[in-house]
């Protein structure tokens, strides 16, 4: 038991962040009346933070990355449930720390689409933060990646998606009927040198073009 009665770490980090998860759970809920209750979005809003807390150096911004997150996972819920019927494929792409691979392939998709697609991506083991040369890579290309984050894989994203690309996460990606699964082999850009991210983020376009055509979508 830790301070606060609190049963372990994660528990603390929501009691401390509670108030604003709960107003940042009611603003989504808003958004989603008559889909989903009030208490189901806030328990997925407290939820992903717990899991964005197991992995984050800071946790400033954390009420606000999970916000996005379960956002992010009630929408795909929806789809599951038939409740949003879907007007585009949905790709996710998955590595083991969303840090490198899959962020480059989601943000290369979702530029080459322009709108056609809709992409997730997500880490079996995620990081804390996205590998910096991967974000200079993605620039040169005037993709922003400053702004995302490693996100946690989730069953809802799995099921959600009609196409998972793997990338060195071996087993770690449920497998479910109806779905296409690709598995890419890919050097792993941590640790790597900026001229070496940029060799495997050319391999990576390549493969997302190819991707795109076989959905009969033409890059953007």
């Amino acid at each position: 038991m830790t301070r606060d009665g609190c049963a372990d770490l994660e528990s603390c980090h929501v009691l401390d962040a509670g108030p604003v998860l709960d107003r940042a759970a009611a603003h989504l809920a808003e958004r989603y009346t008559g889909t989903f209750a009030y208490e189901t979005v806030r328990d997925l809003v407290r939820d992903s933070y717990i899991r964005l807390t197991a992995t984050a150096r800071i946790h400033t911004y954390l009420p606000v990355l999970a916000t996005r997150l379960a956002d992010d996972r009630l929408r795909a819920t929806a789809k599951i449930r038939g409740v949003l019927m879907p007007t585009t494929p949905e790709v996710l792409f998955v590595c083991v720390h969303n840090a490198g691979r899959s962020q480059m392939a989601a943000a290369l998709l979702d530029h080459h689409a322009a709108g056609r697609v809709l992409v997730r991506s997500a880490g079996s083991t995620p990081a804390s933060q996205i590998n910096p040369a991967v974000v200079e890579a993605m620039d040169e290309l005037g993709l922003d990646l400053s702004k995302e984050f490693p996100k946690p894989l989730t069953d809802e994203a799995v099921q959600a998606a009609d196409v998972v690309v793997t990338m060195g996460c071996g087993d770690a990606c449920p497998v479910y009927p109806g779905k296409r699964y690709l598995d890419w082999d890919l050097p792993d850009p941590a640790g790597q040198p900026l001229e070496t991210v940029r060799a495997i983020r050319d391999q990576i376009d390549t493969r997302v073009r190819s991707l795109l055509a076989d959905l009969a979508l033409a890059p953007g």
